[in-house]
C-alpha cells in the first residue's frame, strides 16, 4: 500500500475534491486553482491517481479543461467513468465532451 504524503497543497487538493458535488464536474485545471496553486495541475493528477481509492474521492467528477475525460475513449477506465458520470446525471454529447456551462461546479 502507497502511502499518502500529505502536503499542505495535497490537503487543499483533498479538501476541494470532497467539495465537488453529485452531479457536478470539475477540470484538473480549476482543482489546482481552487487548492492555491494555479500550476498545481499535474499535483492534482497525480493524488487522483495515488490517493482515490484510500481517501474516497470523487475521481469521476475530475475531467480535462475542454470538457472530455482524459482515458482514451472506450478504455475501461473511460466506461466507467462515463457510466458513474451519466449515473448522476451529466450526460456527453455526440462529441464526448461534457457541457460545462451545465454541469461544471462552481465555487
Amino acid at each position: 500500500m502507497r502511502k499518502f504524503l500529505a502536503t499542505e497543497f495535497s490537503l487543499r487538493v483533498v479538501a476541494t475534491l470532497k467539495k465537488i458535488p453529485k452531479g457536478k464536474v470539475a477540470t484538473y485545471s480549476q482543482i489546482a486553482r481552487l487548492a492555491g496553486n494555479p500550476n498545481g495541475t499535474r499535483g492534482v493528477v497525480w493524488i487522483l491517481h495515488s490517493s482515490s481509492s484510500i481517501k474516497n474521492l470523487p475521481w469521476h467528477r475530475v475531467i480535462n479543461a475542454k470538457g472530455k475525460i482524459s482515458f482514451p475513449e472506450m478504455s475501461p477506465n473511460y466506461l466507467k467513468q462515463k457510466k458513474l458520470l451519466e449515473n448522476e446525471g451529466i450526460k456527453l454529447n455526440v462529441n464526448s465532451k461534457i457541457d460545462l456551462t451545465q454541469f461544471q461546479w462552481s465555487k
